[in-house]
């Protein structure tokens, strides 16, 4: 029996991320919430200096941290600060919420890989913080684009291929 992990990041709408994710080999759950921000118990109303973020359960035996990432800036523009499509703030930040040191330095690699690829015409704004705290957010907003299939998202699966 494998031990699942978690990672924690931010793209913009947690929906969409989510949505994208949920099907992803080796991902076993989503949660979408607030991520890095400034108050204890964040609301879709009152989250000062959070991310809108995504905490992924996945088994290490089927996907690794370097996949999720890899996958993570294909979905979602991490070139735009503090946006995503249409939303606009620091809550649509493209963030890497590293637990670890590895963590952190994994997140590093990618983005000088992303980066060389020259992919994407600007280069990665995505920021690296360090996690301290997920909190879930609203019953209403988890697993959205499965109780409303036609809501709105703005994140979409490039064609690039992988970036590893």
């Amino acid at each position: 029996m494998s031990i699942y992990k978690k990672a924690y990041i931010a793209g913009g709408c947690f929906w969409g991320m989510e949505d994208l994710f949920r099907v992803r080999p080796g991902i076993k759950d989503t949660e979408v919430g607030y991520l890095g921000g400034e108050n204890d118990h964040p609301t879709y109303k009152n989250h000062p200096g959070h991310a809108e973020g995504i905490e992924l359960t996945y088994d290490p035996t089927e996907t690794n941290f370097r996949e999720i990432l890899d996958y993570f800036f294909r979905i979602h523009n991490p070139t735009t600060i503090d946006r995503q499509g249409n939303d606009m703030g620091s809550s649509y930040r493209s963030t890497i919420f590293f637990q670890d040191e590895t963590e952190k330095q994994t997140a590093e690699e990618i983005i000088t890989l992303v980066n060389a690829s020259k992919k994407w015409d600007e280069k990665v704004a995505t920021t690296l913080e360090s996690y301290t705290k997920f909190w879930a957010a609203e019953p209403e907003h988890q697993d959205y684009l499965v109780k409303h299939p036609n809501g709105y998202t703005c994140h979409f699966e490039r064609d690039f291929g992988s970036f590893l």
